[in-house]
């Protein structure tokens, strides 16, 4: 699903591997405690207590509500974060921009997360079917991103747009990843804008 973006569109500034950039851990949240708090208040509203969750592009914290999950999983490309992170029971590295298949079954989870990385995505198209391929039917994937970034790392199309335009490239991602419908969750809890897509797969 390569026609999403353009060559143009998928250009970084630093086109060079991103395990190496990633390679040192980082144990900051990327946005500030108002947007993070605003985060898990969202999915407290999207996930319920034995919900078996696949959190994306993760790090060394998820911002999961304070309810007992059935099983998460969590993906990144550093594991010193991801082994710090208690809220995962399982984890795997790999480079989305280079290898966009989940080793993951279809149907599996109930929710997917992915929060303040999709900025990063040069093949955004082929991510989001597999995130809906491993969701269940009925299933929630809930996206959300702030001003911040890494620019050198950051896409060019993502760099050039508004943030509203942002949540709707991000929409257009849904679309193509075959998810039936989306809402936007726009806020200002803090210093840091609020934007959060959801998609959600047709009941079975």
């Amino acid at each position: 699903m390569t026609g999403l973006l353009s060559d143009i569109d998928r250009q970084k500034i630093d086109s060079g591997d991103d395990k190496e950039f990633y390679s040192s851990p980082r144990f900051v949240t990327h946005a500030d405690d108002a947007f993070t708090s605003r985060l898990t208040k969202l999915y407290e509203s999207e996930i319920t207590s034995g919900d078996r969750v696949f959190d994306a592009m993760s790090s060394w914290v998820s911002f999961l509500p304070d309810v007992t999950l059935g099983f998460v999983v969590g993906h990144g490309l550093n594991e010193t974060e991801l082994e710090a992170n208690d809220r995962l029971d399982k984890y795997f590295v790999q480079d989305f921009n280079n290898d966009r298949t989940l080793p993951l079954d279809e149907n599996s989870f109930d929710v997917v997360s992915c929060a303040l990385s999709v900025q990063y995505l040069q093949y955004p198209g082929d991510v989001f079917s597999e995130f809906g391929r491993v969701l269940k039917p009925g299933g929630t994937a809930i996206v959300s991103f702030t001003n911040r970034m890494f620019p050198t790392k950051a896409i060019r199309a993502w760099r050039t747009r508004s943030m509203d335009e942002r949540a709707t490239l991000v929409e257009e991602y849904f679309v193509a990843g075959g998810f039936g419908e989306t809402e936007r969750v726009v806020d200002q809890p803090g210093t840091d804008p609020f934007y959060a897509i959801i998609g959600r797969q047709p009941p079975g």
